[in-house]
């Protein structure tokens, strides 16, 4: 009887935190994020001030951008509508036209040693997300 007691409250604590660990996380805002992203950059990039002001310019404009999508999307699925063939190639085009934008402005700011660097963590940070049965097989 005490086992089974026991046990009923173990699970009844565990469903309750795991209840207030959703409900508490919060999203920050884009500037937020754009700040972070410069400090890490910063230090993974050595970047001086003019281009961490640079950059901070160019992803606060991404990161907006992203915000804006991410609401008009959840706002379509909380009425249940999906989107059209059409409308996911057309985001998937404009993904496309805007990291091929951020690719070219992060070229004229930072240099090319650091442009490298940035394009070899965005490569493992792709691969990271990628599960493994997805990733490339490097023959080496």
């Amino acid at each position: 009887m005490k086992k089974l007691i026991f046990a009923i409250a173990l699970v009844l604590t565990t469903v309750t935190f795991a209840q207030d660990k959703k409900q508490a996380r919060e999203r920050l805002t884009p500037e937020q994020q754009t700040e972070l992203q410069v400090k890490k950059m910063t230090l993974d990039l050595d970047l001086d001030a003019k281009q961490q002001k640079e950059i901070n310019a160019v992803l606060l404009d991404q990161a907006r951008m992203r915000s804006e999508k991410m609401t008009l999307l959840k706002g379509k699925r909380e009425k249940g509508e999906k989107l059209s063939a059409q409308e996911r190639f057309e985001m998937k085009k404009d993904a496309l036209d805007h990291q091929i934008a951020l690719k070219a402005k992060m070229k004229k700011i930072l240099n090319p040693e650091q442009f490298e660097k940035w394009e070899a963590k965005k490569e493992d940070m792709r691969d990271r997300r990628m599960p493994k049965k997805m990733r490339p097989k490097n023959n080496n």
